[in-house]
C-alpha cells in the first residue's frame, strides 16, 4: 500500500501569517531603513509599514509591488494554495490598486511530499489568480525543509487612488470588512479540534479576495486602508495610528469574529504569534477594564488573508458599510473611530 503523505501542518513550525516576524523584531531590523526616499517616484516605501511599495510611472499610472509567502495553516494543499494567493493579492487591493500579474514563490521538502500534493498547491494559487483576472506568469522554486508558498504581485493604480495606512484623520470612522479568528481556527486545526462547519467558515473568509479595496479607493470619503494580517487587528490598527499620528478607538463588541472563535480562544486554542504580538506593542494599547486574556488573544490573533481596516468620513460610514456588505463581505462592520492624540489604540466596551 502507498503510504499517505504527511499532514502539511505537521511539516511546519508555524502557519499562515502567524509565521511573520514579531512587530518588535521587524522594527529593529528596519530601524536604519526609515529615512526619506532618495527616489521621488517612490511614493510608498518602508517608512510607515504600509502594505506594498508604490512607484509612480507618470501622471496617470503607478506600479504597486508586493510579496507574501508562508507555511501552511491547513492540511488541504489546494486550500493552502488558494489562501496564500488571496493573501498576497490583498496587499495590492489594500493600496487601492488592481493586480495585473503574479510570480510564484515555492519552497518544498521534495523528499517528503508527493509531486501531486505540490501540484495541488500551485493549482490553488493559479485558480485564485484566475478569479482575480491575472496570470501566474512565472516564479522561483527551491527544495526547503518546510513547505512554503506565496506570490510576488504587481498591480497598477492612478496616483489619486492610492490609499495608504497613514491617511486616517481625526473624526474618521473605522470599518473592518472580515471577522477575526483565522489564527485561532488554524490552532484548532493543528489539534484536529475545528468542526467541519468552522473549517468552511475559515476557507470562505480567507479565499475571499479583498478586491473591494480597488473600488473604495475611488471614493474621496475613504482616507486610509490597510489589510489586517499577521500583527492582528491591534497591530495593524496601531500601524495606522502611528502613520497617521492619530489615536484609534475600537469598540470591542462591534468587532466581527468567527462563530467559534470566542469559545475556542477560551479553551486555549491560540497561536504563539498572538502572544508575541501583544508583547511587541502592548505599551501603546489600552484595554478596557475586565478584558479577559482570551479576548485579548482574539484582538491580537494573526489573520491570514484578513479583512480591510478602513478609515473614512463618519457621515459616509454606514453607506460604505452597506456597499461593502452588498459586495460580498457579510461581516463588514463599523468598529470605531479616529481621534486626535498620541498614536495609540484604545479598546472600549
Amino acid at each position: 500500500m502507498t503510504e499517505a503523505p504527511p499532514r502539511l501542518t505537521s511539516l511546519a513550525h508555524g502557519g499562515g501569517c502567524g509565521c511573520k516576524l514579531a512587530p518588535s523584531v521587524l522594527q529593529q531590523l528596519l530601524a536604519e531603513k526609515a529615512e526619506p526616499s532618495l527616489f521621488r517616484q517612490l511614493l510608498v516605501g518602508t517608512e510607515t509599514g504600509d502594505d506594498a511599495a508604490v512607484w509612480q510611472i507618470d501622471d496617470t499610472t503607478c506600479v504597486i509591488a508586493t510579496t507574501d509567502f508562508f507555511m501552511p495553516m491547513v492540511d488541504d494543499p489546494y486550500d493552502f494554495g488558494r489562501i496564500a494567493a488571496a493573501n498576497a493579492l490583498s496587499d495590492v487591493y489594500a493600496m487601492g490598486g488592481r493586480p495585473i500579474m503574479a510570480l510564484a514563490i515555492l519552497g518544498m521538502p521534495i523528499e517528503k511530499l508527493p509531486t501531486q500534493v505540490i501540484r495541488e498547491i500551485l493549482k490553488g494559487g493559479h485558480d485564485v489568480c484566475a478569479a482575480a483576472g491575472i496570470p501566474v506568469a512565472g516564479g522561483h522554486s527551491i527544495d526547503s525543509l518546510e513547505p512554503i508558498y506565496g506570490l510576488a504581485v504587481i498591480g497598477t493604480c492612478r496616483p489619486a487612488d492610492i490609499r495608504r495606512n497613514s491617511g486616517a484623520r481625526p473624526g474618521d470612522a473605522l470599518i473592518l470588512t472580515k471577522g477575526l479568528g483565522v489564527g485561532i481556527y488554524s490552532a484548532a486545526i493543528k489539534k484536529k479540534a475545528l468542526s467541519p462547519g468552522g473549517y468552511q467558515e475559515m476557507i470562505a473568509s480567507t479565499t475571499l479576495l479583498n478586491r473591494i479595496g480597488s473600488e473604495l479607493s475611488k471614493d474621496p470619503n475613504v482616507h486610509a486602508m490597510t489589510d489586517v494580517t499577521g500583527f492582528g487587528l491591534l497591530g495593524h490598527a496601531l500601524e495606522m495610528a502611528r502613520g497617521s499620528i492619530c489615536a484609534l478607538v475600537i469598540h470591542d463588541h462591534d468587532v466581527p469574529v468567527f462563530a467559534q472563535a470566542a469559545s475556542l480562544a477560551e479553551q486555549g486554542f491560540v497561536t504563539g504569534a498572538s502572544r508575541r504580538n501583544w508583547a511587541s506593542y502592548s505599551e501603546a494599547v489600552r484595554l478596557h477594564e475586565g478584558v479577559p486574556e482570551w479576548r485579548r488573544d482574539l484582538l491580537t490573533d494573526p489573520q491570514t488573508s484578513g479583512g480591510l481596516l478602513i478609515a473614512c468620513e463618519p457621515g459616509s460610514a454606514d453607506a460604505l458599510t452597506e456597499t461593502i456588505v452588498a459586495s460580498g463581505y457579510p461581516s463588514a462592520s463599523v468598529i470605531g473611530c479616529v481621534e486626535a492624540g498620541q498614536p495609540t489604540v484604545a479598546i472600549e466596551e
